[in-house]
């Protein structure tokens, strides 16, 4: 018997295993409500009538002819239709709609239906960094321009350290101005808060309860290690508050931040769990399936009854339907009933990534994980065949999500699979000892500490895990952004599907080619060992130096321009002479803050520098807040040298050897935020053919002004590279980011910053732009590289 024919048996059974004919009616179900949410309830209700009736007429008895199966497709278009309508409905009753529309001030009473979620830090004023939390309300009461209604409408808040204490469930009076929402969002509207939130009432007594064992799993977690002691909350509860940033970073670049959220994967571990102690408490098989529903009712509560978490208690349900030995068949038609459940319960969900890939994961685990599994344990050493279906889970979880992540991130990851392969035999252990804690640490805080531990090192190994695939080489591939590349990896996906075990019986029969394509794909991609630094044909230099800001452009040989100084005199001095640079024709000073202008005596002293240029923008202006004493330091320094000091405004246009430049900001004194970052001065630079941005510490103001700058020029040449404002800042535009496109994003900041610098919104947006960010706490010294005509970027590590 050959390969071919032995595969036979495996499909025809999977064939026989399978049955799909739910997923086609959740596949309409969900364009349905995609297309109702941008809908009024008077054209969806009238629509989701019709299409019942019409279901009607077709039904059939037999649920395999195509007449039948058009009539579920109808059938489920009209249910989540009509719940579409009565969702919306329902939402715009009372006056939050109207008030909305007139952007006015009002007063709410609303719970809290999520926990505060710190998300950035945004600066204020002074130029610190304040935390930024974000939370959604139900309104139960609101009040403005004179009138009071009540209401059900869920608004969206940003608020600050004053929610920090908030909890899920609690009673608040708040008064903000409303706002409208981004399209197809499911909250009514956006509450800007104009004052700290007022506690009405407390939560409910359950809800109170389980914010106890909540804070008994944090207290159990507290003496670990930095990595476990968010991962362990994260993996039991998705409590993510406590995370370290640059772990979030890793696991984000590795695909594995499904870990760190409430996932089909934790309701599965723990309804085996409950279905184990179940058996060996001798509970009878019919008694089972309640100990299951009170164990997930539990859960939910535990984690919020968030959207995101009772998706992820239907996902893991047919999850483990899926790759169970008991009714595998039924897992298809769970998949879809649960789809279209969700749809109903919650029909934001159609819109939601989160959703698209839990769905996407379930339904690779529903197609492929048992049979692909049977094939590589057969390929497998007999003594190693039960790792046949761990090592196929994933597999077919990242072969049906990588479209969707190529949406979110605009590249493909490499070390994904094999992360997650890694990391898999540590999830289980990890998040069993959580709940152990979760159950044990309310009775005996010693005790859970204890079990903490035990939990904490396979949590550990998966931090561990994430930090080592992060480095690895090209673990990234860059991949065209947006709907085009997402269909482009769908295709090669689905042609990988079709021809993939073909192939692998190819390859059995002919080894000695699939070793020569894979060292030829390896050649192809591994990166050059760099012949030192600098690297020949760079331009543009981002130096590490800590949490602050240098860069040198190269105006010709041996000489250069300098943008800002660092904070650090010998930082920016080792930077200068690795690259050779033995004179600067000029240091621009984008704004007085001491992290970009501390290091300019060394600058002055023996470089033979040209001129000092800086911002009209005075810190005397501003205040004692604002570094009083950086402005005069800057004065005396280059008096003390002799060298001039020259401002610059907007419209200026400035050369330096093969160095032009036009000065986009500042066009005026801005005097929201912070006065100094707002007067950045911010470049538009051609240097060796290419195009780049420098954006200094500009803030949102401020770079809203520098958009309409770039817009009345309307120059359409492409940027190569941007250098992000401010670290990294959240306090940032994203519809700059998104005008601008750059390339390659480069960030300035110091490791383990207090500042949450570089914020996840900022990258975010940065991805969002299809602009790859390039950090300089990992990378150390980053330099624009221009060869050939094209241009690229370079890490000194």
């Amino acid at each position: 018997m050959t390969d071919h024919e032995s595969d036979e048996p495996d499909a025809a059974d999977a064939a026989r295993r399978l049955d799909v004919r739910l997923l086609l009616p959740a596949g309409c179900a969900w364009i349905a409500v995609l297309v109702g949410l941008r809908l009024t309830p008077a054209v969806l209700l009238p629509t989701a009538v019709a299409a019942g009736f019409t279901a009607l007429l077709l039904a059939r008895r037999d649920l395999g002819s195509a007449r039948s199966i058009a009539a579920l497709c109808l059938a489920a278009t009209s249910l989540t239709t009509l719940a579409t309508g009565l969702h919306q409905a329902t939402a715009q009753v009372g006056l939050v709609d109207e008030l909305t529309a007139q952007r006015a001030t009002v007063t709410v009473r609303a719970s809290l239906a999520t926990d505060p979620r710190l998300v950035s830090r945004r600066s204020d004023a002074a130029g610190a960094d304040d935390p930024m939390y974000v939370l959604t309300l139900t309104v139960r009461e609101v009040a403005g321009r004179g009138e009071q209604s009540g209401s059900g409408a869920r608004v969206l808040v940003f608020g600050d350290e004053a929610w920090a204490e908030m909890r899920w469930g609690q009673t608040v009076l708040v008064t903000g101005r409303l706002s409208e929402p981004d399209p197809g969002a499911a909250e009514t509207a956006v509450l800007a808060v104009s004052r700290p939130p007022r506690l009405v009432a407390d939560a409910p007594a359950p809800f109170r309860a389980v914010e106890v064992l909540r804070e008994r799993l944090r207290e159990a977690t507290d003496p670990l290690p930095a990595d476990p002691r968010g991962l362990v909350p994260a993996l039991v509860i998705g409590d993510t508050s406590r995370l370290p940033g640059d772990l979030v970073d890793d696991m984000r670049a590795t695909g594995m931040t499904h870990l760190t959220a409430v996932s089909g994967a934790n309701v599965s571990i723990l309804l085996l769990a409950v279905v184990w102690c179940s058996g060996w408490l001798r509970i009878p098989r019919r008694g089972r399936l309640p100990v299951c529903l009170v164990a997930l009712a539990v859960f939910v509560l535990l984690c919020r009854p968030e959207p995101s978490v009772v998706r992820a208690s239907a996902m893991g349900v047919v999850g483990l339907l899926a790759t169970s030995s008991g009714r595998p068949r039924a897992a298809a038609p769970a998949l879809g009933a649960a789809v279209v459940g969700l749809l109903v319960i919650d029909p934001w969900l159609a819109a939601s990534y989160g959703f698209a890939l839990s769905v996407l994961a379930t339904l690779g685990l529903v197609l492929f994980a048992r049979s692909w599994g049977r094939r590589i344990a057969a390929a497998l050493p007999r003594r190693l065949a039960w790792l046949g279906e761990p090592i196929a889970i994933p597999v077919a979880a990242q072969a049906m999500c990588a479209p969707v992540i190529v949406l979110l991130q605009s590249s493909v990851s490499v070390v994904g699979v094999p992360a997650n392969l890694l990391a898999a035999p540590l999830v289980a252990p990890a998040t069993l000892g959580g709940i152990a804690v979760v159950l044990l640490a309310p009775l005996s805080l010693p005790l859970g500490v204890a079990i903490a531990w035990v939990a904490g090192l396979p949590a550990w190994g998966i931090g561990a895990v994430a930090h080592l695939a992060a480095r690895v080489p090209w673990g990234n591939l860059p991949w065209p952004a947006g709907p085009p590349g997402a269909l482009l990896l769908a295709a090669l996906v689905l042609l990988a599907l079709l021809t993939g075990p073909r192939l692998v019986v190819r390859g059995r029969r002919h080894p000695v080619v699939v070793l020569a394509c894979a060292l030829l794909v390896s050649a192809a991609v591994w990166p050059l060992p760099q012949p030192g630094w600098p690297p020949p044909g760079w331009v543009l230099v981002v130096c590490d130096v800590g949490q602050g800001d240098a860069a040198v452009l190269r105006t010709g040989p041996d000489r250069a321009l300098v943008i800002d100084a660092g904070p650090d005199e010998a930082a920016v001095g080792r930077c200068l002479d690795d690259l050779g640079v033995r004179s600067v024709e000029a240091v621009v000073l984008t704004h007085l803050h001491a992290d970009h202008v501390t290091g300019l005596p060394t600058l002055l002293d023996g470089r033979g520098v040209g001129e000092v240029v800086t911002t009209p923008v005075r810190d005397e202006d501003s205040g004692a807040a604002e570094q009083p004493t950086v402005g005069p330091l800057v004065v005396r320094a280059s008096a003390a040298a002799g060298v001039p000091l020259t401002e610059v405004r907007a419209g200026d246009r400035l050369s330096w050897g093969r160095v032009q430049a036009t000065v986009l900001w500042p066009g005026r004194t801005v005097r929201t935020g912070s006065l100094q970052n707002n007067g950045s001065v911010v470049l538009d630079v051609r240097v060796a053919g290419v195009r780049l941005l420098l954006l200094g510490d500009a803030e949102q103001e401020a770079q809203r002004e520098t958009r309409r700058a770039l817009a009345r020029l309307g120059d359409p040449t492409p940027v190569l590279a941007m250098k992000v404002a401010h670290h990294g800042s959240s306090n940032h535009d994203p519809a700059l980011l998104r005008q601008v496109r750059a390339t390659y994003g480069l960030i300035s900041v110091g490791a383990d910053n207090d500042y949450g610098h570089p914020a996840p919104r900022l990258l975010g947006s940065l991805r969002d732009s299809g602009t790859l960010a390039v950090r300089t706490d990992r990378g150390g010294d980053l330099a624009v590289v221009v060869r050939e005509g094209r241009g690229s970027v370079v890490s000194r590590r």
